[in-house]
């Protein structure tokens, strides 16, 4: 055999090869997670939730599961149900997903533009901007997971409904505080990570002022080389401060060496480590 023959020989075994690894591939899912679709039937939004089950799930115990609902399902799912594993027990983590449905400029600006929309509380004072993008549509995007994402989890799975959690990260750190000072009975505990607060912070504090009592636990977090973000977010813990609320408990903490989207991993890991430490003071 020449060297010819024998070159295209072991080349065509080789491409057999890759064709038959190519064949094999198959995508990776998390464990105990899955994603079932819901409709925003108000506005005939549709949008995905990420549902992460503890081991040992059972949808019959007798004691419901705490669960901890967040935004940016897709981007935080990997971390915050890595994080749940291995320091929460029986606990349930609900991803919200942005948009799948978007039409018009939204959905030309990419998949995960309706939370510029969903997150925010203020309109634009751009007004190409805001017909284009929609902004401060957080009170609809709420009502939506009060009456049908609440509902469709506690009709589906043991969840305790007295024992909420909400995570948000920048923008859906901004819909956390939004929530928290609106309605605080919605989640029993917060965790807002680096809040994109600017320009928000005089809504948020009429909203405050509007409660007697906001009955919360409350973390908030920023990265350290944050500089302008942090004076927004230092500015919104002095107004939770100043309420003198014996039932809002309030943890902050600064991430050492950490911008804005390096802070996130190292916040999530802490924010849950808090959380496992208010259950276990329950």
């Amino acid at each position: 055999m020449t060297i010819q023959k024998h070159f295209i020989l072991v080349l065509s075994y080789l491409m057999t090869l890759l064709m038959i690894s190519a064949t094999e591939a198959k995508e990776f899912n998390l464990p105990n997670t899955h994603i079932v679709p819901i409709n925003d039937t108000q506005l005939a939004r549709q949008y995905k939730l990420f549902i992460t089950l503890p081991d040992g799930y059972n949808k019959n115990a007798k004691k419901p599961y705490s669960v901890i609902y967040y935004t940016d399902a897709p981007m935080h799912v990997s971390l915050l149900s890595s994080a749940s594993t291995f320091i929460l027990k029986e606990t349930i983590l609900v991803g919200i997903s942005w948009q799948t449905n978007t039409t018009g400029a939204l959905k030309e600006r990419g998949v995960s533009a309706s939370r510029v929309r969903d997150y925010s509380i203020n309109k634009s004072s751009n007004t190409t901007r805001q017909a284009k993008y929609q902004y401060g549509q957080a009170s609809a995007h709420l009502a939506f997971i009060r009456n049908s994402v609440f509902q469709y989890i506690e009709k589906n799975y043991a969840a305790n409904p007295s024992n909420r959690t909400y995570f948000g990260f920048s923008l859906g750190g901004l819909f956390g505080a939004y929530i928290l000072t609106a309605h605080p009975d919605t989640f029993k505990n917060y965790i807002l990570g680096s809040p994109a607060l600017r320009g928000d912070i005089p809504l948020l504090t009429k909203l405050s002022n509007s409660h007697t009592h906001l009955n919360a636990n409350v973390f908030i977090s920023y990265g350290a080389l944050e500089s302008k973000l942090a004076d927004h977010v230092n500015e919104f813990i002095d107004v939770l401060q100043k309420r003198n609320d014996n039932s809002l408990q309030l943890h902050t903490t600064v991430v050492n060496a950490a911008g804005h989207s390096d802070s996130f991993p190292m916040v999530g890991v802490r924010s849950i480590m808090w959380l496992s430490n208010q259950n276990t003071k329950k």
